[in-house]
């Protein structure tokens, strides 16, 4: 019978949980070891997401990852951007991206809103 599931709080909980996981990869969902990898999954998320937080990424890196994953041109991004010129400025981050610009990018890409609203790297030490 498997171990009670508790919650992860130490590193040694993290290590055993992520080994469990291991051990029960590919189980088929509805089943009871499906339902233990996905509480398991969750707990391992609570802790991960507690005690190794993750930056959300630099919006001109989410977009630039976006045009390579979906094999976007500059020319692509106009209708949301704008000019040549202005896709140009904006990915080299000498122009900010607008409100317009941020809706269109996350309608028509699928870039979160949260991430498109941050300042870019280079324009947080301004």
């Amino acid at each position: 019978m498997a171990a009670e599931l508790k919650p992860i709080r130490s590193e040694a909980d993290h290590k055993r949980a992520l080994a469990e996981v291991a051990r029960l990869w590919g189980a088929r969902s509805g089943t009871p070891e499906g339902d233990r990898l996905d509480i398991l999954a969750t707990l391992i998320d609570a802790y991960e997401a507690e005690h190794y937080p993750m930056d959300p990424p630099d919006p001109i890196e989410a977009i630039k990852f976006r045009m390579e994953s979906q094999g976007l041109t500059r020319k692509d991004l106009e209708p949301l951007i704008g000019t040549r010129t202005r896709v140009a400025e904006v990915l080299s981050r000498k122009r900010g991206l607008s409100i317009r610009m941020i809706r269109r990018l996350h309608e028509r890409l699928g870039i979160p809103a949260e991430v498109l609203i941050r300042p870019s790297r280079r324009n947080k030490a301004a």
